[in-house]
């Protein structure tokens, strides 16, 4: 991950080896931050694989902050479904 950006509070995550998979999730969640103003990604070419993953908030929040909200959150979603496939499999073959 790069960040480019002269203000904190407006950056530009660049995410390499990473496509709409990551970059939509993400989106989303960092736009329930009610501290976000603006959160957007793009692909820059479709035969590289990297996003630019732009966020913008309000205030003194610096953008780093629900950047790393986002994908603690995101990782937190995705065990929660692997807990809950992973189980009801186990209750399935018992």
């Amino acid at each position: 991950v790069q960040a480019d950006g002269t203000d904190g509070n407006c950056v530009t995550f660049v995410l390499h080896d990473e496509d709409h998979t990551l970059g939509n999730a993400l989106r989303y969640m960092v736009m329930k931050n009610p501290d976000v103003e603006f959160c957007g990604y793009c692909i820059t070419h479709p035969s590289e694989s990297k996003i630019n993953f732009r966020i913008q908030t309000r205030g003194a929040l610096p953008a780093v902050e629900p950047f790393r909200k986002g994908l603690n959150d995101l990782m937190g979603v995705c065990q929660h479904v692997l807990n809950t496939f992973e189980v009801r499999l186990f209750l399935k073959s018992s």
